[in-house]
């Protein structure tokens, strides 16, 4: 069963459209059975680093999310959900993410126009599982003010002011941080290859 998990976050919607698009059977989930019972886990995310983490908390997910994680089972995070891998966020120092990787999410420098917003090329890596099968630099929708720094699980970087990471993968863990449900084709590829995934 591959689940989206519900927070009340807005993109859940076109999380949904797409999935629908691609003729994938699916499951909304906003509770820890419902994780615990998923092949696949898919965690929609825009918003605040904050209030998303307090959501899964208030949920009483968060460490179900984690161990099914570390248990191997495949994981995208979109956008928010992405962030939410890493210790913590500046936007919101004092809450802890889901820690699965070290570092913390950072806000653009000063001087850069925030939010990043609209359509801006990706920089692909050879070998990537998600971003496969495109071209070296395709074009894909960023909503966001924050971002990881560039990191060694980068499958693709983007620039904007400074270069950072647009997409990771790791093992069974993946996330972007741009939105595949607003990147038309190119998107639609992006999910189709998680889905597929062994």
């Amino acid at each position: 069963m591959i689940a989206i998990f519900d927070y009340g976050a807005g993109n859940l919607r076109s999380v949904q459209n797409t999935l629908g698009e691609l003729g994938c059977d699916y499951t909304v989930v906003n509770h820890a059975a419902g994780l615990a019972a998923a092949s696949k886990i898919i965690l929609p995310g825009v918003g605040h680093f904050g209030q998303m983490m307090r959501a899964l908390d208030a949920l009483g997910v968060r460490s179900t999310l984690i161990e099914r994680i570390q248990a191997g089972v495949p994981f995208l995070g979109i956008c928010l959900g992405m962030q939410a891998l890493f210790d913590t966020s500046e936007e919101a120092p004092e809450v802890r993410g889901l820690g699965i990787y070290p570092g913390a999410v950072r806000r653009f420098p000063f001087g850069a126009r925030v939010p990043h917003m609209g359509w801006n090329e990706l920089e692909v890596r050879p070998a990537s599982k998600l971003v496969r099968d495109l071209n070296a630099r395709p074009y894909v929708y960023f909503a966001h003010s924050y971002y990881v720094p560039e990191d060694p699980r980068a499958s693709a970087t983007c620039t904007y002011d400074i270069r950072y990471t647009a997409a990771l993968e790791c093992g069974n863990v993946y996330g972007v941080q741009f939105h595949p449900e607003k990147s038309g084709a190119v998107g639609l590829k992006i999910v189709r290859n998680f889905l597929e995934l062994a």
